[in-house]
Order: structure tokens, then C-alpha cells, then sequence
């Protein structure tokens, strides 16, 4: 086995930084330790209309479910505030099928896919990375390639097995837990978002439906801040339905790592930290840059250059597209990890009205001097 490119991590950013790998020439061998991809489900399943213009997929019915057309905000106080804006319409995944799609169109693009395997250590020679060491059905294997690509999430092995600094502090880790239930009175076109340090300490929880009376229901909350498990248990103790899925997982909010390439190496998701840190959203971003990740892979494939100056274009170009927007998050984000209930409360009541003398009563002005564009930014949504 000798490949141009191993990608570690059969997810999302897996699967389409493998899939542009192979597109573009490459001999791609994708590792997922799993024996399914798509399973456990990751993520709540929400992306917007412009998701798939941008990795050029073309939205299915075998992995797309409600068509949603905007949301409704819930404050602390539970006033509430709906909002059809665009920038909120979009699809509801079945994450399971969607994954799974993914690393079905990597593999007709000619990808080979490594299931049950994990990832022990990198090959490397004078600080080159040349492959991996995997451990597949019980056999230690030597996988020669001369590129790696790092899609092996939060906890990202092949980042600390390089040496790069990927660990994220408890305070930008948000902790989320998920359901799936049916048998839910819910708008099959409308979202749903509450805040409030009792139902979501540091993050929000959420109601994306999926159709025929079915949801999926889940909260991220800040993982220094308590256990997630036990928020959403009290938060859909009153909905009624019934629970037919449990699912948890951890979203790093603390902007992407320093650096994201190495000799032979690219980091890309949420191994690299290219979430969005307000929203914890990370489908949208991870897809963009392992679309990234896959390109400049295979061309650095045929100009036989893998070295880490020619890698760093990997994260020139990613930064050019959507850096500047994680740093605007990253800002927002900080602004809101100060506001307590009574200024969220205040914050969306002044947005929905747009009363701007309001808003030098409130004792968030302090908060948001230097930063008027979180509330353009409210505004602009509402």
C-alpha cells in the first residue's frame, strides 16, 4: 500500500477533502476507526442554501429532510422574536445518510476508505511526515503516503503526534447532547432557539424539526458550566414525545488552532478548530476548508512539493475565505460570554425594535462599546 494522500476521519471534512483529492489525481486512502460512517450522528443537522454551492453538491432527498424557511428566538424571559430572514432558510440534514452520501460520491471519485482502523502514530523522517501507523482488525500497518491530512476531530491525534498545539481550554469547549424524538407539536418549517443560564448555561439549546412530527432536540452549553445531559433532560422534560435517539458529542469555540499544515501534514475541521464560535456551527466552515484542504493536497501531489512552505498555501487560502468571519465570531463571542440574562433579554428586545435610545439604558452598552456591529448583526438577522 503506497498512497499520494491518507485522509484520517471519514466525516464530513474526511470524506470531501478526500473526495477533491482524488478529483484532482491523487491516490487517496481515507481511515475512519469506525465500522460505519455516519454513525454516532454528529451535529443537529441545520445548513443553509448556500452549503452546497460551495463544495458543489447538489442537495438530495436521500439525506435532506424539512425545508426551513427561518426561526424563532426565544430570551430568558421567553419573549420570543421569529425572523424569516434568508440568511436562516436552508435544509435540515439526516446526518447519518449525509455522511454516509459523502464518503460514497469520495469513493466513486475514487478514494479507497479504510474502515475499523485507528490511527497510532505518524511516519515521519527528518521531520517530514511519510504515512501513518494503523491498527486495523488487530494487525499493526505501516501506511506509506506523502500527505496527510488531519480530519480526526476535537481531540485530534495526528495534530499532537506532529507536535502542533490543537488542545482547546475547557472555557471553548462546548459540551452538547442531542435527542431525536417524534410524536413533537413542531413547525416542520421553522427552527427554534432558547437562551438562558438555566437552560443553556453558556450556549443555547435548539428544536430543528425534521418532518412527520419529528425533531431533533439538543443543547450546547459551556463544559466548565455543568453537564449537558442533565440540561436537556430538564429542557424536554415539558415537550411530550418520545426520545428514539441519544447523541453527545464536544464543539471547540475558541477559534481555530495557530497553525493548521505542517511537512506532509493539514489539519482541516474540527481537528483544526474551523468552527464558527458563536453559533458552534462547524459543518458549513470544516466543508469549505477540507474542500480547500483536498485541492492544494493533490496539487502539491503533482508539483512533488510537501514541504510546509508549500502546504502553507492550504491555510493562505482558507484564511482568505472565511478567516475573517471566525475572527468577527470569535469578537461576538467573547461580547456575549459577558452578558447575563437581564442583557440578553434587553440585547434582543432592542434589536427587535431597533430602538437605539433604548439601548444607552442597558448595562450592556459598557459591554458592547467598541462592538456596535453585534447588534447590526442582531438586527440584520431579525
Amino acid at each position: 500500500m503506497n498512497y499520494d494522500v491518507i485522509v484520517v476521519g471519514g466525516r464530513v471534512s474526511g470524506s470531501i477533502a478526500s473526495m477533491y483529492a482524488s478529483k484532482n489525481g491523487a491516490n487517496v486512502l481515507m481511515i475512519e476507526k469506525h465500522q460505519e460512517i455516519g454513525t454516532p450522528v454528529q451535529c443537529a443537522g441545520g445548513v443553509s442554501d448556500s452549503f452546497f454551492k460551495k463544495i458543489d453538491i447538489s442537495p438530495s432527498s436521500e439525506y435532506t429532510l424539512a425545508r426551513v424557511k427561518g426561526a424563532t428566538i426565544y430570551s430568558p424571559n421567553r419573549n420570543s422574536v421569529t425572523s424569516k430572514n434568508k440568511i436562516l432558510k436552508g435544509r435540515i440534514l439526516e446526518r447519518k445518510n449525509f455522511d454516509k452520501n459523502l464518503a460514497i460520491q469520495s469513493a466513486n471519485a475514487g478514494t479507497e476508505i479504510m474502515l475499523k482502523t485507528t490511527v497510532k502514530g505518524l511516519i515521519t523522517e527528518n521531520g517530514q511526515v511519510k504515512g501513518v501507523i494503523a491498527k486495523h482488525l488487530g494487525k499493526i500497518l505501516e501506511i506509506p503516503a506523502k500527505i496527510v491530512i488531519a480530519a480526526d476531530g476535537i481531540e485530534s491525534n495526528m495534530a499532537q503526534f506532529y507536535g502542533l498545539e490543537n488542545r482547546f481550554k475547557p472555557k471553548d469547549i462546548c459540551s452538547c447532547a442531542q435527542f431525536e424524538m417524534v410524536g413533537l407539536d413542531v413547525d416542520p418549517e421553522m427552527m427554534k432557539f432558547y437562551f438562558g443560564q438555566k437552560i443553556a448555561p453558556g450556549g443555547y439549546a435548539w428544536i430543528f424539526p425534521k418532518g412527520d412530527n419529528r425533531a431533533n432536540v439538543g443543547l450546547g452549553i459551556r463544559s466548565s458550566q455543568g453537564n449537558a445531559y442533565h440540561y436537556l433532560q430538564k429542557f424536554t422534560e415539558k415537550l411530550g414525545g418520545k426520545k428514539v435517539e441519544f447523541n453527545v458529542g464536544a464543539v471547540p469555540i475558541g477559534g481555530p488552532i495557530q497553525k493548521t499544515y505542517g511537512n506532509g501534514l493539514i489539519v482541516v475541521g474540527d481537528a483544526a478548530g474551523q468552527v464558527d464560535p458563536v453559533t458552534g456551527g462547524g459543518i458549513h466552515v470544516s466543508a469549505e476548508c477540507a474542500k480547500i484542504a483536498g485541492m492544494v493536497a493533490a496539487d502539491a501531489v503533482q508539483k512533488e512539493d510537501y514541504s510546509e512552505k508549500y502546504l502553507k498555501n492550504y491555510e493562505k487560502i482558507w484564511k482568505k475565505q472565511v478567516g475573517k468571519n471566525l475572527e468577527k465570531s470569535l469578537r461576538f463571542r467573547k461580547i456575549f460570554d459577558k452578558l447575563n440574562d437581564e442583557d440578553i433579554n434587553n440585547l434582543l428586545k432592542s434589536a427587535q425594535n431597533n430602538d437605539i435610545d433604548s439601548i444607552s439604558k442597558l448595562s450592556i452598552l459598557r459591554l458592547l462599546k467598541g462592538y456596535p456591529e453585534l447588534l447590526k448583526l442582531l438586527r440584520t438577522i431579525l
